[in-house]
C-alpha cells in the first residue's frame, strides 16, 4: 500500500468514526473526527496530478483543517477532562 492510498484510508476511517459519533449525538467529537478526516483527504488530493493547477489552494485548505483539528483536539481535552 503506497502513501497516497494510506492517506485516503486514514481519512475514510476518521470520517467513518465521525459519522458514528454523529449517530451517538456527540457533536464535539464528530467535528474533531470529521475535520481530521477531511484534512487527510485534502492532503492526499494535493498530490493528484489532475489537480495540480489547484495545488496552492488545496495546501491552504489542508493546513487550515490541520490547525482546526489541533484546536478542536485541545478544546476537547479541556472540555472533557478538566
Amino acid at each position: 500500500m503506497n502513501a497516497q492510498t494510506r492517506q485516503y484510508l486514514f481519512g475514510s476511517i476518521f470520517l467513518a468514526v465521525g459519522v458514528y459519533q454523529l449517530y451517538l449525538n456527540d457533536m464535539l467529537e464528530f467535528s474533531l473526527y470529521a475535520c481530521a478526516g477531511m484534512a487527510f483527504v485534502v492532503n492526499a488530493l494535493v498530490n493528484e496530478p489532475r489537480l495540480f493547477p489547484y495545488k496552492r489552494i488545496l495546501v491552504i485548505i489542508a493546513w487550515t483543517l490541520i490547525i482546526a483539528t489541533g484546536i478542536l483536539f485541545f478544546y476537547l481535552l479541556r472540555y472533557r477532562f478538566f
